[in-house]
């Protein structure tokens, strides 16, 4: 059938407070025009992010009873140890509260002045945890991905010519090489098993190990099996194994494709570095068989986990992203192709060629949808990524405007409201203008700066 259908019924509702345009006027004005800095009461539909937002299943709640708090060797923990290798084969798995604990313990331990790390395209905490230590991250996207227009399946790939020339010229300086799957940053495009296989070899010819920033896992392994020849026929489950199988590690925020509301985790081989991982792990987080997680979210873990590798949700999830995307394209909103997983990204550089890429043209798109909807979205691009480790500012490779889909919250009425604002606002964006930085900190700029219009 053409109807998407939600495959899951809904028990518990939320009610949403109505907001007026001159409700929203003046309170994105009282939050210097940053949408982190809303109250999410006056927020109509959220798509900031997908991390932590997602609706968790009967089946969730119910194992959340089941939460053992004991400090050490809690019987939650080896539940949730057994769901994750049973889909990521890894000798250790260290639970931490989220996906940026894990990547702070993992580049106290290999970062350093004058390293890099290669990425195909770091995200913001990967990034800013990389620079914390005095490294470099350095992203290696292919030149195919930096053109949202284009179409093509895997743009999340890692360009494989210029890793091999930095670990052939570099490869002293380099701890690890990482590749993020979905890869985020670039537009939530997926990396296909050749390019992790193949970046798995180079990694074993120089001697280095591979790690996988695997928040999306599953949506990836999905893209995978829609698109990869020689894939079709696999269960979701078995492309998930195979993908971790040429991994010698992986961090993952368990906000996204596990379905919970808080939890991540660093995994490895390594004994070596696993036990200096848990020494920095209970200085920071808590003891290794809670990692800064209550029972109950370990047990909710275990169960998302079995859950996000149904492929009738999957592709209700694939399905429904694409539904968005594909109203945007026929409106002439410019959005980065093909579509990807867990959200839409909008060419705001596109978009608004009158606004220039350093008067931020993703932030200015992100406060007139909010203006216009109450629709809250995430600027990814100058604003995110402009500021450089000297200080400097320069255009990102890209501006973007993401719409995050929270995963089971939405129903298609909601994103056909998201679809009407988008066709008022594209009416009047020639409109718009661009904004300044009134005040930023000195890392991570995007989730308190203050902006005003210029």
């Amino acid at each position: 059938m053409k109807t998407i259908i939600e495959p899951f019924r809904i028990k518990s509702v939320e009610p949403v407070r109505m907001t007026t345009r001159e409700d929203r006027e003046a309170l994105i004005s009282q939050a210097h025009y940053n949408l982190f800095s809303l109250r999410s009461d006056d927020v109509l539909i959220d798509l900031l992010t997908d991390s932590g937002t997602s609706a968790m299943s009967t089946r969730q709640w119910a194992a959340m009873m089941h939460g053992d708090e004991s400090y050490a060797g809690s019987p939650s923990f080896f539940r949730f140890e057994a769901a994750v290798q049973d889909l990521m084969p890894f000798q250790h798995i260290i639970p931490t509260h989220q996906g940026r604990a894990a990547e702070k313990i993992l580049f106290t331990i290999i970062g350093g002045e004058g390293r890099i790390v290669p990425n195909n395209t770091h995200f913001d905490t990967t990034r800013a945890n990389v620079e914390a230590t005095g490294a470099r991250a350095l992203d290696l996207l292919r030149e195919e991905a930096k053109n949202p227009a284009l179409e093509a399946p895997f743009k999340g790939d890692i360009d494989l010519e210029q890793l091999e020339s930095l670990l052939a010229t570099d490869g002293d300086r380099v701890p690890l090489v990482m590749l993020t799957v979905t890869n985020n940053s670039g537009g939530g495009q997926p990396v296909s098993m050749a390019n992790i296989r193949a970046t798995k070899a180079l990694c074993a010819r120089y001697g280095k190990p591979l790690f996988l920033d695997a928040c999306r896992f599953a949506e990836n392994a999905y893209f995978i099996k829609l698109r990869e020849p020689g894939y079709e026929n696999q269960s979701v489950k078995n492309i998930v194994r195979e993908m971790f199988s040429h991994a010698d590690g992986m961090t993952m925020s368990a906000k996204k494709d596990a379905f919970a509301n808080i939890g991540g985790w660093l995994a490895m081989n390594d004994d070596e570095m696993a036990q200096r991982a848990r020494n920095i792990l209970i200085l920071t987080e808590g003891f290794p068989t809670y990692g800064g997680l209550a029972g109950r979210d370990l047990e909710a873990i275990a169960v998302g986990l079995e859950e996000i590798v149904d492929e009738d949700y999957l592709e209700y999830r694939i399905r429904s992203t694409a539904y968005l995307g594909q109203a945007l394209i026929d409106m002439g909103v410019p959005i980065v192709r093909p579509v990807g997983g867990h959200a839409i990204y909008v060419d705001a550089r596109a978009m608004l060629p009158h606004i220039p890429a350093l008067a931020y043209p993703g932030q200015s798109l992100a406060v007139e949808l909010y203006r216009v909807g109450g629709i809250r979205a995430c600027e990814i691009g100058t604003v995110m990524f402009g500021r450089q480790p000297d200080g400097s500012e320069q255009p990102a490779v890209m501006d973007l405007v993401r719409l995050a889909i929270p995963r089971r919250v939405y129903t298609q009425s909601h994103i056909d409201y998201v679809i009407e604002c988008f066709a008022e606002l594209n009416a009047a964006k020639d409109r718009l203008t661009g904004l300044s930085i009134a005040w930023e900190p000195s890392a991570l700029r995007h989730f308190t700066a203050r902006f005003k219009p210029l």
